[in-house]
């Protein structure tokens, strides 16, 4: 019997290492991609569980999965953080006042500094 791969395991690996890369984007986008990721691969864990014999590419699942659930970590971890700082610097207007205070300490005029 030929043994076939996975459909999706491969685009869970994609997703989860672009939300890797968006982990900077105050962890939102890590979130929601490894969020589909994860979803994806539930899928393919069913497949899996139906008929095992006909699959062949299940550690790649489980490593898909691993990567899937560092980056959701990573980025919930990251979104809570710019959370913290975004409400100790008193909202965006806070956040906005201390950016303009250290581009003026800096010497570097900003449009929308006044």
């Amino acid at each position: 019997m030929d043994q076939q791969k996975l459909p999706n395991v491969t685009l869970a690996i994609v997703l989860s290492c672009l939300g890797f890369v968006c982990c900077c984007f105050y962890g939102l986008p890590a979130v929601i991609l490894s969020g589909i990721s994860l979803i994806v691969l539930n899928i393919d864990k069913k497949k899996y569980i139906a008929d095992p014999e006909k699959y062949s590419n299940y550690s790649t699942f489980k490593t898909a999965r691993i990567i899937s659930i560092i980056v959701m970590v990573i980025g919930v971890i990251y979104m809570a953080y710019a959370i913290y700082k975004i409400v100790q610097l008193g909202g965006i207007d806070g956040m906005m006042e201390e950016a303009c205070k250290v581009y003026a300490e800096a010497g570097i005029e900003m449009p929308f500094c006044e």
